[in-house]
């Protein structure tokens, strides 16, 4: 019963998209767990989501009823990288 979105909010919604989203998030309220990871500050969501309403009621959904983590250390796939060079 885990829903996991990985790399939430890589681009803008687009209006089936934002409906779908809001359909699965509203059908999980209360109900079943969704991680969310995104490498996109949360501050920034409503505008990735777009158009207002949908952004606000999917926003009060996951961010007022979550446990956030924000990680600030570099990201391992940059040391990946380097110790493949």
């Amino acid at each position: 019963n885990l829903l996991i979105l990985d790399d939430f909010g890589l681009q803008a919604f687009d209006n089936q998209s934002r409906e779908i989203l809001m359909d699965i998030i509203d059908d999980r309220y209360n109900k079943a767990s969704t991680i969310v990871s995104s490498q996109i500050p949360v501050s920034v969501w409503y505008d990735i989501i777009g158009e207002g309403t949908i952004a606000d009621a999917i926003l009060d959904r996951i961010v007022n009823s979550s446990h956030r983590i924000n990680l600030k250390e570099e990201s391992l796939r940059k040391g990946i990288l380097k110790s493949e060079n």
